[in-house]
């Protein structure tokens, strides 16, 4: 949010439910590496209670990933995520600093781009050298 602050953007407010898909998806990606070959990390395993998909860069499952707010918690909208992938020490700070230097995930931090509508929730989860964040356009119910 400090990073947010420094663009005169406001806080989000952080989502019961967006955290818990943060986490959930940040323990699958360490757990089961679903983002290996052609998939990203923006895929789910199928060792879970719910749909597996293989998330690739032409955006083709792009729904998969945007329903699993509305599949795991009772956030009933879809969500958007950010995921870097480091060692198993990646700091926040060090995800942070990742994202910054991407064009399409600073945008989505700080509204930018096809993002310009304002995030209402936020979720972050950290798990083994894996980071996730999802933002929604709407409050946690």
């Amino acid at each position: 949010m400090e990073y947010r602050k420094s663009k005169k953007l406001p806080v989000i407010p952080l989502s019961k439910s967006l955290i818990i898909v943060a986490q959930i998806h940040s323990r699958d990606l360490a757990q089961y590496h679903p983002d290996k070959g052609l998939c990203n990390a923006h895929s789910w395993s199928s060792h879970g209670e719910w749909e597996s998909c293989c998330y690739t860069s032409d955006h083709a499952k792009a729904s998969c990933m945007w329903n699993k707010p509305k599949e795991l918690t009772n956030y009933k909208y879809p969500g958007y995520e950010i995921a870097c992938v480091g060692t198993e020490t990646l700091s926040p700070k060090e995800a942070l600093d990742n994202w910054k230097t991407s064009q399409a995930h600073n945008n989505v931090i700080i509204n930018g781009d096809i993002w310009d509508s304002k995030w209402e929730a936020i979720g972050i989860g950290m798990h083994n050298g894996y980071a996730t964040v999802w933002f929604g356009h709407y409050p946690d119910p």
